[in-house]
């Protein structure tokens, strides 16, 4: 497969690149909002564009079931769907899957599971997710893989890297449709051995991307860094290496650190929605007595338009007042604060300052 990923620059075990796909380029290191049901919550298009958004994440497993393949494919496929020009990369739905416990049946041919809608009967298949996110029009696919939760015995996780390599090959075997570039996932939880395992089966099969799955699912952080970074240095170094559920601060530049180039998480979202600002300066909580007359910035240091039109006091009276505004701006200012934290990493990588932007970032 032709390989769409540059590495343009190194320092230390940080990278900077560029991901060419079918509706544009992305800078790496880079962060993806989620917009699990073709919508990052609270936040149009336009304003993710204003915040730097490069690309977003959509999810399989909810797509599947609301709005359904049909309606977006009669839409002209998910881009046009949610009125979003750049890039687009969905989520496999595994993890939502198989956190359903008791509600879905797994086999070697795939996953059978009851809609948390309305209890209707669903499967997946490595070639019916590969299908859906190819004729929906994403950017790039996850394959199925089979995530558990940490702490995990070895033979669940030895379950799960054999089917996850077994799906692969499945996937790997469907003809590809469309531009939509392909992705792995390593599996393995904390064993050494087996992530090995797992990372030299899926790179046999030569995907466009690697993906560091089966971490923040319950590990401590020290132990998820040490796995990220063993994990990275299995995969190819001229293919993108994405590490899938980490939003923070301190998890985003320790895992540039560890040599991965994109992220995703509902972390600065979620944290919007729920009155907490990730700021230059720790994050802070909207609701605190003192913000109620504190006519400064959200974030002195932050230039995006939340920061430069409105008080902390104002945010604390929208958020008291239940009005709508308020987690719409503190969203937008977490996903503008993390897309320029971002941008600021890969400028020290090119200029061979990484080591001091990340201490000073993560102190």
């Amino acid at each position: 497969m032709a390989n769409l990923f540059t590495l343009g620059a190194l320092d230390g075990g940080a990278r900077r690149g560029r991901l060419q796909l079918a509706h544009g380029a992305v800078e790496t290191p880079c962060f993806m909002p989620v917009g699990t049901a073709a919508t990052v919550k609270g936040l149009t298009p336009a304003e993710l564009r204003e915040a730097h958004t490069q690309i977003v994440l959509a999810n399989t497993y909810h797509l599947w079931l609301r709005p359904g393949k049909e309606t977006i494919e009669a839409a002209g496929g998910l881009h046009a769907f949610m009125a979003w020009d750049g890039p687009i990369l969905t989520d496999s739905g595994g993890f939502q899957v198989f956190s359903l416990e008791g509600r879905r049946r797994l086999d070697d041919e795939g996953v059978t599971f009851a809609s948390h809608l309305d209890g209707s009967e669903h499967r997946f298949t490595p070639e019916s997710v590969i299908g859906f996110q190819e004729a929906i029009g994403s950017d790039v696919a996850m394959l199925l893989d089979v995530c558990v939760k940490l702490p995990a015995s070895r033979e669940e996780l030895e379950e799960s890297v054999r089917l996850t390599a077994a799906w692969a090959r499945r996937s790997a075997a469907v003809p590809p449709s469309g531009a939509t570039l392909r992705f792995a996932i390593v599996q393995g939880g904390l064993d050494a051995a087996l992530r090995e395992r797992s990372a030299r089966e899926l790179v046999e099969l030569d995907f466009a991307g690697y993906a560091v799955g089966g971490l923040s699912v319950g590990e401590t952080r020290a132990e998820m860094y040490a796995t990220a970074r063993a994990t990275a240095a299995l995969l190819p170094e001229a293919k993108p290496r994405y590490l899938m559920g980490v939003g923070t601060v301190r998890d985003l530049v320790a895992a540039v650190d560890c040599g991965i180039d994109l992220f995703d998480c509902v972390y600065p979202t979620r944290c919007g929605r729920n009155g907490r600002a990730m700021t230059s300066g720790g994050e802070l909580n909207i609701f605190n007595a003192p913000f109620t007359r504190d006519f400064s910035p959200l974030d002195p240091s932050c230039d995006c338009s939340t920061c430069t039109n409105f008080s902390r006091a104002y945010l604390a009276h929208l958020f008291r007042a239940k009005e709508m505004l308020g987690p719409r701006l503190l969203s937008y200012h977490n996903v503008y604060l993390v897309n320029a934290l971002m941008r600021a990493a890969r400028d020290a990588i090119a200029a061979g300052e990484w080591a001091l932007f990340r201490d000073r970032a993560s102190g």
